[in-house]
């Protein structure tokens, strides 16, 4: 296994999209490409990453109108994690667990070359199910602490700004509710 290289498992045509689409036309390539990520590539230059939970965090955050007006490259992160093709699979397994990540870009002198996932590998070699499954069990918890850290952050309360009665946060030394938050 230390000698098969990411190049011989990788997928070589992802999904990918321009940084001048919009998030509604990401959706939309998500939906009818069934792929829950797509790439930002300009001339062949990985220039960002965007998921179906990016796509929701903005639904959340704005209306449905803005997902037309919102380039995917506003909401993509700036620094993004990537390995060489000429990294083994085990050195992509590895870097994957420790990032909690399920894909990584393929680039190999800033050019984007493919992406390799977690499928990929499972695909070629399913004995290493245990580890992956291991990963995903990690990933689950980190997301769950996460949520109860948030929740002790909140209380039940009087909102200081419309009166209504909902989950509360300090925000600028207020306790408001998330609506009011927003609209500041």
């Amino acid at each position: 296994m230390d000698n098969i290289l990411v190049a011989d498992v990788m997928t070589r045509d992802p999904i990918i999209v321009n940084s001048t689409s919009n998030l509604f036309a990401c959706a939309k390539k998500m939906v009818r490409k069934r792929v829950g990520s797509l790439l930002i590539v300009d001339k062949k230059r990985l220039m960002g990453f965007i998921s179906q939970r990016d796509i929701l965090w903005v639904l959340i955050k704005k209306s449905r109108k803005d997902l037309s007006t919102i380039k995917a490259i506003d909401i993509s992160p700036k620094k993004i994690s990537t390995i060489k093709p000429s990294a083994t699979i085990k050195e992509a397994m590895l870097k994957m667990k420790k990032l909690k990540f399920e894909r990584l870009p393929v680039v190999q002198n800033s050019e984007l070359m493919g992406v390799i996932t977690a499928k990929d590998i499972l695909s070629f070699n399913p004995e290493f199910y245990p580890e992956l499954e291991e990963f995903a069990k990690i990933r689950e918890e980190s997301r769950k602490l996460r949520l109860v850290k948030k929740a002790r952050k909140q209380i039940d309360g009087i909102c200081e700004e419309c009166g209504n009665r909902e989950l509360l946060a300090r925000f600028n030394g207020i306790l408001t509710c998330e609506s009011c938050k927003d609209s500041d």
